[in-house]
C-alpha cells in the first residue's frame, strides 16, 4: 500500500514538473527580449532599450547600427529643456558652419505610435520626421532621431494641454511628466521606440552646450560607435 502511494505522488511531482518546465517556455516564448544598443559619444556612453511594439523602427535601427551608419555621424542639432538630435547622413565631419538636418537615406519608416503607454518623457528615444503639411502620415526618417530631456511641469500646465491637444494623460503620464520632465506637446505626434536605460546623465550634459542660431552646437558632438549589446 505505501509503495503505491509512493509511485502515486511521484507521479504527481513528474506532471507537475512538466508543467512548470512547459510554463517557462511558453513564458520565454511569449515575451521577446528588448534589444539594447550603446551609443559612444564625445561625452559619455549613452544605453538605450528598443521596443518590441515598434518593431519596423527597431529593425531599421539596428540595420543601420550593423551597418555602421552612425559611426562618425554628429548630434547636429540640440535644443536646451527639449531634445539632442542626430543621424543627419551628411554631418560627418561637416565643417561647424555647414547646415544640417536635411540628410537621409531617401526612404521613410511607417508610423508606429502606440500612444499612451509609449510617450515624450526625459529619456525617450524618438523618430524625428519632416511636418505634418508635407507628410500627414506621419512617416519617420530613415535614419535620424532624437533623445528627449524635456522640462517640468505642474498639474495646472498639463491641465492646459489636455484642453489643447485634445487627450487625457495617464496617471503614468502625469507622474513622469511632474517628477522627470518630458515633451507632452509631441505625444501621440511621432513614433517613440525605445528610452535610455543609463547614460541620461550625458545626454543632459549634451543638451546644455552651447548652440548657434540654427541649434547646431558650436563644438561638434560626435557619435563615435553605436553597437548591439547584451547587457
Amino acid at each position: 500500500m505505501l509503495a503505491k502511494i509512493r509511485k502515486t505522488m511521484n507521479r504527481i511531482v513528474a506532471a507537475m514538473f512538466l508543467c512548470f518546465s512547459f510554463l517557462s517556455v511558453y513564458t520565454l516564448w511569449g515575451q521577446e527580449k528588448e534589444t539594447l544598443v550603446l551609443i559612444d559619444t564625445d561625452m559619455g556612453k549613452i544605453k538605450v532599450k528598443l521596443y518590441n511594439e515598434t518593431p519596423q523602427h527597431r529593425d531599421n535601427f539596428i540595420k543601420l547600427i550593423n551597418e555602421g551608419r552612425y559611426d562618425g555621424l554628429i548630434f547636429h542639432r540640440i535644443i536646451k529643456q527639449f531634445m539632442v538630435q542626430g543621424g543627419d547622413v551628411t554631418s560627418k565631419d561637416a565643417p561647424i558652419d555647414k547646415p544640417l538636418g536635411d540628410g537621409d537615406l531617401g526612404y521613410t519608416v511607417p508610423a508606429e505610435i502606440v500612444y499612451p503607454k509609449y510617450f515624450h518623457k526625459r529619456g525617450a528615444l524618438c523618430a524625428a520626421r519632416t511636418g505634418d503639411d508635407t507628410n500627414p502620415e506621419r512617416a519617420s526618417s530613415a535614419t535620424q532621431f532624437y533623445i528627449v530631456t524635456g522640462k517640468f511641469f505642474t498639474d495646472m500646465e498639463l491641465d492646459k494641454k489636455e484642453v489643447e491637444e485634445g487627450i487625457k494623460y495617464t496617471p503614468e503620464q502625469r507622474e513622469a511628466y511632474k517628477i522627470q520632465g518630458g515633451a507632452p506637446h509631441l505625444d501621440n505626434k511621432y513614433t517613440v521606440f525605445g528610452e535610455v536605460v543609463k547614460g541620461q546623465d550625458v545626454v543632459d550634459k549634451m543638451h546644455l552646450v552651447a548652440t548657434n542660431d540654427k541649434d547646431r552646437p558650436l563644438k561638434n558632438i560626435k557619435i563615435k560607435s553605436m553597437k548591439v549589446v547584451t547587457k
